[in-house]
């Protein structure tokens, strides 16, 4: 696992051993990031269930102002650290360890404008973050949410909840999905 473009290119990332994180491959980073690069420099990114910090620290790479990785787990937590010194993003990168749900209405940007999001698949987070995502003020229409997710996870309540999908990216076993708010009605 490395880091693909920007400052910090073909810097290795380390990832956090046997406990249950499924770093994303160099192929499908790449096609991530080709999807969201224009809106990446200058940016304020959060990296939700952010495992070995991977995603926001090639954010970081490719410009991103600022990312936030909210994650949990201790092991996951040290990897972060040692990947942010290793790159020598620490200034840049904003480590929360907490719940994503508890830590959310804790971060206080005047809009974030990239929130990426790779929960355990098949226990229904994605639902609860994106519920509590509409009523945070620094989510607004220009915010841009990617969810990770196997293809298998039903987004059938995306419009109730007030989300557009833009795009969607499938691959072998998983997918990726690009929205927005529609409005705060």
């Amino acid at each position: 696992m490395r880091v693909i473009a920007g400052t910090a290119r073909s810097l290795p990332l380390k990832a956090p051993g046997g406990m249950g994180t499924r770093p994303t491959t160099d192929r499908i980073k790449e096609t991530l990031f080709n999807v969201m690069q224009t809106q990446v420099p200058g940016s304020i990114f959060l990296d939700l269930f952010s495992g070995s910090g991977a995603i926001g620290i090639e954010a970081i790479s490719r410009g991103a102002k600022k990312a936030y990785f909210v994650e949990q787990d201790p092991k996951a937590i040290a990897c972060i650290e040692q990947n942010l010194a290793f790159t020598k993003f620490t200034d840049r990168g904003i480590v929360i360890r907490q719940d994503v749900l508890a830590a959310l209405p804790g971060i206080h940007e005047k809009s974030a404008d990239i929130i990426f999001m790779d929960p355990p698949y098949g226990c229904g987070l994605e639902r609860h973050v994106l519920s509590l995502l509409r009523g945070l003020p620094y989510v607004t229409e220009d915010t841009l949410l990617v969810v990770e997710a196997d293809l298998y996870t039903s987004f059938d309540y995306l419009e109730d909840f007030g989300y557009e999908m833009i795009k969607e990216k499938k691959y072998k076993t998983n997918r990726h999905l690009f929205l927005r708010q529609t409005s705060h009605g």
